[in-house]
C-alpha cells in the first residue's frame, strides 16, 4: 500500500516546485505519517522530483523534533510488530504553517504534544465567545 495518494503526491510536489522557485516559503503541512504503535511522526510539506525525498518535520520520539529530508521509500519499508507498518493519518488537516508546527514541537519536544496544543488553540480561537470589555469607571462588563 502506498502511503500517499496520487492527489497528495501532486500537492506535495507542487509545494516543492514552489519552494524551489520562490526560495524560502512556509507551506501548510499536507500529510502526517506515524507509527501506530510507537512515537515516530512525520509532518510532510514537500515531495521532490525523485518521488522519494520528503521534506518534513520529523519526531522519532526522542524529544528532538527536526526539519529535514527523509526517504518516503525507507519510511514505507519500516516493518513493525504484528505485521504493521507506518500509516498515514487520513483525517490530518491543519491551518498552521510548518514554522508554527516546528516551533511548537520544539517547545513541547514532541509533534504529538504540539498537535494537541495546536488543535486546542485552533478550537479555542474558533469557538470561544469574545469576552466583552470592561466599561471604564464601572468595573462591569459591557453588554450584560
Amino acid at each position: 500500500m502506498s502511503l500517499l495518494t496520487p492527489s497528495l503526491r501532486m500537492m506535495l510536489k507542487s509545494n516543492a516546485e514552489r519552494s524551489l522557485r520562490l526560495g524560502k516559503v512556509d507551506p501548510l503541512p499536507l500529510a502526517k505519517l506515524f507509527n501506530p504503535i510507537g512515537n515516530a511522526v512525520w509532518i510532510a510539506t514537500e515531495l521532490y522530483d525523485d518521488g522519494d525525498t520528503l521534506f518534513a518535520l520529523a519526531d522519532l520520539g526522542l524529544g528532538e523534533p527536526e526539519l529535514g529530508c527523509f526517504s518516503l521509500g525507507e519510511i514505507s519499508r519500516i516493518h513493525l510488530p504484528l505485521g504493521l507498518g507506518i500509516q498515514r493519518d487520513r483525517a490530518f488537516f491543519t491551518r498552521h504553517r510548518l514554522s508554527v508546527w516546528h516551533a511548537t514541537a520544539c517547545r513541547t519536544r514532541s509533534i504529538r504534544d504540539a498537535e494537541v496544543l495546536l488543535a486546542r488553540s485552533a478550537f479555542a480561537g474558533r469557538w470561544e465567545a469574545p469576552i466583552p470589555p470592561i466599561s471604564p469607571g464601572t468595573g462591569k462588563r459591557s453588554g450584560g
